[in-house]
């Protein structure tokens, strides 16, 4: 992986990532590999080629572990293997997440609360989980990954786009609580991101070119185009900075 800057300060930190394997999550676990981080991760779907092939390029093999993020107690057992492994924990990505497209009529109970299981609960228990560690360590960084669909007031995802709106809430309330404690709380917000699954499920010639034209950099945004930014927010380098919504999406929504 090829990178614009490195950040020495992540050489040996105990990361975990949720969603780690797959998509963005499987680039932000090869740029915090090349780093020389030890990365633990949860995806439900194996994993184990995306671990042998990092070894075999990094000489650093990150821990899988199959979770289904929606159960707490396994997520948790995830991250009490990743800290016995790797040590206390001190930086947390939370990547995973669903943008199943659906209406408002055809949408039940279940699906409301399986969505927020996936896109929001984990957010809060998972932190809940770690800040022993970063408590002990002296600070910690923890990276909430929300999106600017809630910004653009996007449709077609309402259950994910209250999710990802609530996730930049509990980012200020948790970087409020743990300032005390030198533990930074940010999030990040990508824009339209193509990943394979994007690319299989949504996007089309025409929806691709009418988002283009509202980013000011008229290139399409690719997954590794959000690893520096969180290496970036999980380092030293963004040490004063913290309750903040990092968005990088080509120049569609204005913050500030």
């Amino acid at each position: 992986m090829k990178l614009p800057a490195r950040f020495d300060d992540l050489d040996g930190q105990s990361v975990f990532i949720t969603g780690g394997g797959s998509g963005i999550g499987a680039w932000l676990t090869e740029g915090f590999i090349s780093q020389g981080a030890k990365v633990a991760f949860v995806q439900r779907s194996d994993a184990t080629g995306l671990c042998d092939r990092l070894e075999d390029e990094y000489g650093n093999r990150p821990l899988f572990a199959a979770c289904d993020i929606t159960d707490i107690d396994s997520l948790r057992t995830s991250i009490r293997r990743a800290r016995t492994a790797h040590g206390p924990i001190t930086v947390l990505v939370n990547n995973a997440a669903s943008d199943n497209r659906h209406t408002l009529p055809d949408y039940s109970v279940d699906d409301w609360d399986r969505s927020i299981n996936i896109n929001l609960r984990p957010h809060f228990f998972s932190a809940q989980e770690v800040v022993g560690d970063m408590r002990a360590a002296g600070g910690g960084s923890i990276i909430n990954f929300s999106s600017i669909s809630y910004m653009m007031g996007n449709a077609d995802y309402p259950a994910y786009v209250a999710a990802k709106s609530a996730i930049t809430g509990l980012t200020r309330g948790l970087a409020r609580e743990l300032g005390p404690d030198n533990i930074r709380v940010n999030a990040l917000m990508p824009g339209w991101v193509l990943t394979d699954r994007q690319k299989d499920l949504w996007v089309t010639p025409e929806g691709l070119a009418a988002h283009l034209e509202r980013q000011c950099l008229k290139r399409e945004i690719l997954p590794e185009d959000i690893v520096a930014p969180t290496l970036f927010l999980a380092s030293s380098a963004s040490e004063m900075m913290t309750s903040q919504a990092l968005v990088v999406d080509g120049g569609v929504v204005m913050t500030g």
